[in-house]
């Protein structure tokens, strides 16, 4: 007992005199002018994303205690216009590990801007250039490509033989992108786009501009005559149309993509693989469930703790080399750990497939074969990538 009581002082006084590591990290969080969503379930709370980062942060400090680091967060929610000045006070109070929450656009900005002052994860824009020609070497990639999302859901597809779609898009710049690589995804894994239509966006609330009346009108008549198919695949990330095609259309008809089946990174009802200690613990934190946002900051703030635990360092070039590096890998209630792509900065993850009440499937699905790992079935691989950042970096 005394040697244990000895070993235990020794311990705590160790810990005590090496306490000297911070680890400082930020979320920064842009908030864009965006209409009400269709439904009132989907509005944005006030801490969308921060209630990740404070839950990943606990976490970290839990090792951290043991080991002689400190964790800290700052959040920072800006407009656009605000955001590069929001970043430059970051940096100069010390802090260099920056998750953003941004679309393409802004993200790629303060890439540009940050330069080799400070590491970047991404957290939320899906853009697939940022992977590919766009990509940025101080950026990792937490939030899955859109392509990702949609090979998930192809995968699926495929799997149950449902070969033939109809792809309905939007009239917003990211409708489209989201649209192209439902294409890619089509041609990737041998789907047939049978036809495809084109839901105009009008303007006005949504919500309250398109009562139970109209939209039993028009939706029907908006589909009536299409060619035969096995499921219409909603291309709507402007969150437009896609939520009023299930039960609307003139047939019976499945519907998958912005609506219906859908694929995600996190939702509430995934309970496999200890899940439901993460679901837990967040719901006591923020008395709400867990978004996607959410979980993408807590795993973007994990994959800094485990970096730092494993390399004694807080820096952003050493960091970032960990998480590139074979060792590195996290767990993240998905079945498997997850781990970096070394040619885009991309992590490789699983994808949820959620009707918004069950989980119906995860991808990669079984058959879906790779010589490195089956989540790289998943988005852009390494022959197809364009993306000559993460090369030339490594050549330096």
């Amino acid at each position: 007992m005394r040697l244990c009581l000895l070993a235990l002082a020794m311990a705590c006084t160790m810990a005590g005199a090496t306490r000297a590591l911070e680890v400082k990290a930020a979320v920064l969080r842009i908030d864009q002018d965006a209409l009400l969503p269709i439904s009132r379930l989907d509005l944005k709370p006030d801490d969308m994303g921060f209630a990740g980062g404070v839950l990943a942060t606990e976490d970290n400090q839990t090792t951290g205690t043991f080991l002689g680091m400190d964790y800290s967060l700052e959040t920072v929610a800006v407009s656009p216009e605000e955001a590069q000045a929001a970043l430059e006070r970051l940096l100069g109070e010390g802090i260099s590990l920056v998750v953003v929450m941004s679309d393409d656009a802004t993200l790629l900005a303060l890439a540009d801007a940050a330069g080799d002052r400070a590491l970047l994860l991404n957290a939320t824009a899906p853009g697939d250039e940022l992977r590919n020609d766009e990509c940025r070497a101080n950026v990792l990639h937490i939030a899955p490509s859109r392509s990702m999302k949609t090979d998930a859901l192809a995968q699926y597809l495929m799997w149950k033989k449902w070969g033939d779609w109809v792809l309905i898009q939007g009239s917003h710049p990211e409708d489209f992108a989201l649209a192209d690589a439902y294409r890619r995804s089509a041609r990737k894994f041998g789907a047939r786009i049978v036809e495809e239509r084109g839901f105009e966006d009008t303007g006005g609330a949504r919500r309250t501009d398109t009562g139970y009346v109209l939209v039993q009108r028009q939706i029907p008549v908006f589909t009536q005559k299409m060619k035969r198919h096995d499921v219409v695949v909603a291309a709507d990330e402007a969150d437009v149309f896609a939520a009023h095609l299930p039960y609307h259309t003139w047939g019976p008809d499945l519907v998958v993509g912005s609506a219906g089946l859908r694929p995600v990174t996190w939702s509430p009802a995934h309970e496999a693989w200890g899940a439901t200690q993460f679901q837990t613990r967040f719901e006591k934190l923020t008395r709400r469930y867990a978004r996607e946002e959410d979980y993408q900051v807590w795993l973007a703030l994990r994959v800094i703790g485990e970096a730092a635990t494993r390399t004694g360092e807080a820096d952003p070039a050493s960091i970032r080399a960990y998480a590139l590096g074979q060792e590195f890998t996290l767990a993240a209630f998905k079945g498997q750990p997850v781990t970096f792509r070394p040619w885009n900065g991309q992590l490789r993850q699983p994808i949820l497939l959620s009707d918004g009440r069950v989980n119906v499937s995860v991808s990669p699905q079984d058959g879906y074969l790779h010589q490195v790992s089956p989540l790289d079935t998943l988005g852009t691989d390494a022959p197809e990538t364009t993306c000559t950042a993460f090369t030339e970096e490594a050549d330096r």
